[in-house]
């Protein structure tokens, strides 16, 4: 079974990287798109050769059902998403499909129908690569989705989200459609996207909560003037605000210590020439945190610290904080099957909790939910040369196997 778990995950993977396999490298699948529709069409295709009953909700998420013998109203639900980043790699979202369908598969073959259903989840868009909205294929499982908030929203060609929808075959939901009551479970399995497992030697992770996140658009206003002639104590120099606020912050951050990370990933400045003083710059920041009220309290002090220093230097300052998105602790109850599930099959795992959003945190506020990580080689992901050893990926299918099993073929 082993060896044939091996030869299974490297086939299937690469089946699939392979639809929307991009020629500047990678795979580029995105949501409504050809790559996209062939993507969830062959998957139907291939749940059905299973044996499962195979379907699309409105919006185009596919499940895969095995009926369950004796609590048919209860669902164990696991699976990720179909859509990709632009020139992603084979393993984000994908491997948490094609590791679902085979855990539920080889299930099957090997215990037969269980107690309850087990169904696999094909999502149809966790991303947010083609139009400016995330988490749309599981906030529409739980009628979480406005479709207010896409209905003019255009790709890169000009092209309406409700257009690509439509043409792809779908619809928006039916508001008056009840919210599924028989999820009594769901466990998504992913590839880390960090590099904790791989520095730590471990091939398994139950993550155990998904950080909070604040993120900020920030600009500064000073005086754009000629480099050569304003003196340095009369000049009102937005990246030199920008640089002291950056330094400052990220020496805060570091002493305050792990599991806070602070990023400042985009940086604009005006008029960006070599010979004038910068008089207006924009820059972003991104921080997260297990805790919201650490989270919280650390970004106040960073945006008062922000505002201190632009007064210091006669800067005007804009600071908008545009998304503040709350840590989701996993299930304890889950957690603890999970964990239970790695150490019975004896395997080399830890706890740990994920720095990266998921659809499992959409998913832990409605139904129990957890997750299960398999290592990133050398914590690369969003890339073509995304990565992780066979070996890993397979320890981490039997992870979901033995989890699956517990959840729904025991009492």
């Amino acid at each position: 079974m082993l060896t044939d778990l091996y030869k299974e995950i490297e086939k299937h993977v690469n089946w699939l990287s392979s639809i929307g396999l991009d020629p500047k490298g990678g795979t580029t699948r995105l949501l409504y798109d050809l790559a996209w529709i062939e993507a969830q069409n062959s998957l139907k295709n291939k749940f059905e050769e299973t044996g499962l009953s195979a379907s699309f909700d409105s919006v185009g998420n596919l499940f895969g059902k095995l009926e369950g013998s004796k609590y048919p109203k209860e669902t164990i639900m696991t699976g990720s998403h179909v859509d990709t980043v632009v020139n992603g790699g084979a393993l984000d979202g994908q491997f948490g499909i094609i590791a679902s369908y085979l855990a539920i598969k080889m299930l099957k073959e090997q215990y037969g129908q269980p107690l309850r259903n087990l169904e696999v989840v094909a999502m149809a868009e966790e991303e947010g690569s083609r139009f400016p909205y995330a988490f749309w294929g599981s906030k529409n499982i739980f009628g979480l989705a406005d479709k207010n908030d896409v209905l003019y929203a255009e790709d890169t060609k000009g092209i309406l989200f409700k257009d690509a929808m439509n043409q792809a075959g779908f619809n928006f939901r039916d508001e008056n459609e009840k919210i599924r009551e028989d999820i009594k479970a769901f466990v998504e399995i992913h590839i880390e996207q960090g590099n904790v497992l791989e520095k730590t030697g471990k091939q398994v992770a139950v993550v155990n909560s998904i950080v909070g996140q604040k993120r900020y658009d920030i600009t500064l206003k000073g005086q754009a003037n000629h480099a050569g002639t304003t003196p340095m104590g009369f000049r009102h120099d937005t990246v030199y605000g920008m640089s002291k606020m950056i330094s400052e912050s990220i020496d805060q951050a570091k002493e305050l210590g792990d599991p806070l990370v602070l990023t400042f990933g985009h940086i604009d400045v005006k008029p960006n020439t070599v010979n004038v003083v910068p008089g207006e710059t924009f820059f972003t920041m991104d921080c997260r945190h297990t805790d919201g009220q650490v989270l919280g309290d650390f970004t106040k002090e960073m945006e008062s610290l922000f505002r201190k220093i632009a007064k210091d230097l006669e800067l005007e300052i804009d600071i908008d904080n545009w998304m503040d998105e709350k840590p989701v602790p996993m299930s304890e109850k889950i957690v603890k099957i999970l964990e239970e599930a790695c150490q019975e099959k004896s395997l080399n795992y830890t706890t740990m909790h994920s720095g990266a959003g998921h659809d499992s945190q959409i998913f832990a506020p409605q139904v129990p939910t957890a997750m299960l990580f398999v290592p990133s080689v050398g914590g690369i992901s969003h890339n073509p040369a995304e990565a992780t050893k066979t070996e890993d990926l397979v320890e981490g299918i039997k992870a979901l196997i033995a989890s699956l099993y517990k959840l729904a073929y025991e009492e």
